[in-house]
């Protein structure tokens, strides 16, 4: 047990030192000189940790007074969970061991070709199906079993329905690549939505500014400014409700305070792209030798932002439409008293789970479908973060509110039924 907790916290629990080591597998099998395993392993790890920067960047120097301030404003978002889920740690443990196996053995032995390989997803997923079946009463092998078919069955099958959404958006006659990340629900629908209302002709990504805007074209500018409009919003519906913007962020100066969160979030944009491309360069290639010595014809299924360089338009345009849908359908739901919980803003959802689905949007329905999916799924993540804490209201539900509203809710509340029937 102990080598097996070792395993689990310094191998699949570190996406860094996993995903090199998937590098590192695919080039020897590839019999590249030394030199050549040493640099991609290094590589990629080094794509990851630029990658990750960015993310922290985004979600904690930027949007997080947004997140942080509506907390506020609403009050209190749960009672709390009632259950430690660290006492679970080896169970959790456990059940991605048995995902990530079923996963290869499927990839090996099916057509269903895809590995999923976003490491910090490796764990979640699993401590979100356990989650679940703690909530309804399981413990034991009941829970471990009821997860570890959960997490297998999504890792097989959530990258596969990214695959024709991802090859649309890359423009790859056969994809690289797919997705392994809880956007999947939330894109599928986008993608549909586009493909159904949407004009393929007219991208989000040929929208013509005059050549004085031409700045606008760089996504980490125009983000900036997205943002810092958002908090200037926000200034004055604090004080609308009565409250001081300089006590809810703690701050002296409110125009220091917006032009840093603003300006951050361009940096953990343009370090994050930067992350993106450099694990792309690495890890596709290297892994063609697991495809081919290994699990022939299988691809990677890897983070949500390797797709934001292919539409940064579209990320922008969705996040910004998700975050206005969402917030209306908050205040809607909040006031009625729908869910047993107080929702917050889901920013984060917003950006990388709704940016991603905005882009596949566009891929299939260009600017329209990019809009419309980006609309529909900014209420839908709402709702699905609702509906949700009536599964995890005794677990994780405070953790939820924050990173829910995606996969993560919806195949929580399908395993959540099925436990309260075997419970």
């Amino acid at each position: 047990m102990a080598i097996l907790n070792w395993i689990i916290s310094n191998v699949f629990g570190q996406g860094a030192i996993f995903l090199a080591l998937i590098a590192c597998l695919g080039l020897i099998l590839q019999k590249k000189k030394f030199s050549e395993v040493l640099r991609g392993t290094i590589m990629t790890s080094i794509g990851y940790f630029v990658l990750n920067a960015g993310t922290g960047l985004i979600t904690g120097s930027s949007i997080d007074g947004i997140t942080g301030a509506f907390g506020t404003m609403m009050g209190s978002a749960s009672a709390g969970a009632k259950i430690d889920m660290g006492q679970f740690g080896t169970q959790i443990g456990i059940v991605m061991l048995i995902g990530f196996g079923v996963n290869l053995l499927v990839a090996r032995f099916t057509k269903f070709k895809t590995v999923f390989l976003t490491g910090h997803m490796l764990y979640w997923f699993p401590y979100v199906f356990i989650a679940a079946g703690v909530d309804a009463g399981l413990s034991g092998a009941p829970l471990i079993i009821l997860a570890g078919i959960f997490t297998a069955v999504y890792m097989v099958v959530s990258p596969a329905l990214m695959k024709p959404f991802v090859k649309e958006v890359t423009g790859e006659k056969e994809a690289s690549f797919s997705i392994g990340h809880p956007t999947t629900c939330l894109s599928v629908v986008s993608g549909l939505l586009g493909r159904a209302l949407g004009d393929k002709s007219k991208s989000a990504e040929d929208i013509q500014v005059p050549a004085s805007l031409g700045f606008l074209k760089e996504i980490s500018i125009t983000g900036s400014l997205a943002i810092a409009l958002t908090y200037i919003v926000m200034v004055f519906v604090l004080k609308g409700r009565g409250l001081d913007p300089y006590t809810v962020w703690s701050t002296s100066s409110l125009f220091t305070y917006i032009f840093t969160h603003a300006v951050y979030f361009g940096v953990g944009m343009t370090i994050m792209l930067q992350g993106v491309r450099m694990l792309i360069g690495e890890i596709v290639p290297a892994f063609k030798g697991i495809a081919e010595k290994v699990v022939p014809d299988a691809i990677p299924a890897l983070d949500c932002p390797v797709l934001f360089g292919y539409a940064p338009n579209s990320l922008t345009i969705g996040f910004i439409v998700a975050l206005i849908t969402s917030t209306i359908t908050i205040i809607v739901v909040n006031s009625l008293g729908v869910f047993p919980t107080i929702i917050v803003p889901l920013v984060t959802t917003c950006f990388f789970e709704i940016g991603c689905a905005a882009i596949v949007g566009n891929a299939t329905g260009g600017l329209r479908g990019c809009i419309i999916g980006a609309a529909v799924c900014g209420v839908l993540a709402v709702l699905l973060v609702g509906f949700g804490s009536y599964f995890f209201m005794n677990t994780i539900n405070d953790w939820m509110l924050v990173y829910g509203g995606q996969d993560f809710s919806l195949w929580g509340i399908i395993e959540g039924l099925i436990a309260r029937i075997i419970a």
